[in-house]
């Protein structure tokens, strides 16, 4: 399978989202010795968050890099951290490898308005939210690299946070219950006109909070899009990106929001596009649930509220950015749909809570 079929292809910079090229080439030229050339900058289109660029120098066509950015327009002192993002890599690096390598962090506001931190491209292949044209992955196929997906979010919370130099990382205790609340307020500032009411399913989280579990490193984005997977071998990992909301917390957080991304055939239509999560041969949520209860040893007995907090955290996401494009702080066409997520994301939480399961609910 030709690898740019499903590697994301660098486009022309959008409107309102433009580098400084010049001051950004002064800046690599004098803390990279090998940039030397003449600096292209395209930007990666996906994604909804952090801001992504490539770069190419003329002088070395067959090196590729990558630049990460706070969004224009975002608290850049709340989610939006590079330069714990940028650690957090620097350390996963040597216990974890599936990240890119990173080279570079600059704090310095002058270069680019904000801070931001270089990294090597990583290439290989991402399951986005559909097959190129006249290409299918096989069933059996697309069931190895789901079981793939799974064993490296095991790998993950596996790790010891300790020796890995990570437990300043976050305060596992009360984790959880502060994600709700925290959660709550950003609903609460985002909320625009048209929002449906989530009010009660902020009762209910609030009121259901499990105690305190065992913490580990959580990455709160894991899901297909953010995973680079071998060209010879679609069922290696070679690199998960996106750390940007990485922390220490519950393990269970996590596998709720990675399930609240993940659409079953019979989701709403607006839900089932984000991804290839219905494509035959992926398990359903309840399967992935259990194959990671089995791997981990986790008791997942409660996890009807991990899912339901995942769907509520992905709501406020979408509904931060929607609001941003409602007040004209960002351009991108794309945002003006996501009111429609929001809107299926509250009628698949409330089914969740009235039929007590996270799957088959539609």
């Amino acid at each position: 399978m030709p690898e740019q079929s499903f590697t994301d292809p660098a486009v022309a910079v959008r409107k309102g989202e433009e580098l400084d090229v010049e001051r950004l080439a002064v800046y690599l030229r004098e803390h990279l010795t090998e940039s030397k050339g003449l600096l292209t900058v395209e930007q990666f289109p996906s994604g909804y968050s952090n801001l992504t660029y490539l770069l190419r120098l003329d002088d070395s066509p067959t090196r590729e890099l990558v630049l990460r950015r706070p969004p224009f327009g975002a608290n850049i002192k709340g989610g939006h951290d590079m330069a714990r993002e940028y650690r957090i890599l620097n350390v996963l690096l040597n216990i974890y490898r599936k990240v890119p390598k990173p080279l570079l962090y600059c704090e310095d506001n002058s270069i680019l308005g904000a801070p931001f931190y270089v990294m090597e491209r990583v290439k290989g292949v991402i399951l986005r939210n559909k097959f190129p044209r006249g290409f299918e992955i096989a069933p059996d196929l697309m069931q190895k690299i789901c079981f793939a997906l799974i064993e490296a979010l095991v790998e993950l919370h596996a790790l010891d946070i300790t020796a890995a130099g990570l437990s300043e990382l976050g305060k596992p205790e009360g984790y959880t219950a502060r994600q709700v609340g925290g959660w709550t307020k950003r609903y609460q500032n985002a909320l625009t006109d048209d929002c449906p009411d989530f009010e009660p399913i902020t009762r209910w989280l609030a009121a259901n909070v499990p105690a305190y579990s065992d913490a580990t490193l959580i990455h709160n984005d894991f899901r297909y899009d953010n995973a680079i997977l071998a060209p010879e071998d679609l069922t290696r990992i070679v690199a998960i990106l996106d750390w940007e909301m990485a922390t220490l917390g519950d393990p269970l957080t996590d596998v709720g929001t990675t399930l609240a991304y993940w659409a079953e055939p019979n989701d709403p239509d607006i839900l089932r596009q984000f991804g290839l999560t219905t494509h035959p041969g992926n398990l359903d949520r309840q399967q992935f649930l259990d194959r990671y209860a089995e791997h981990s040893r986790r008791d997942v007995s409660g996890f009807l509220f991990y899912y339901v907090y995942g769907v509520f955290k992905n709501v406020v996401i979408a509904l931060q950015i929607y609001a941003r494009y409602r007040q004209g702080l960002t351009r991108d066409p794309r945002f003006a749909a996501l009111i429609e997520v929001i809107r299926a994301y509250n009628q698949i939480a409330q089914r969740a809570l009235e039929y007590q399961r996270i799957s088959r609910l539609f």
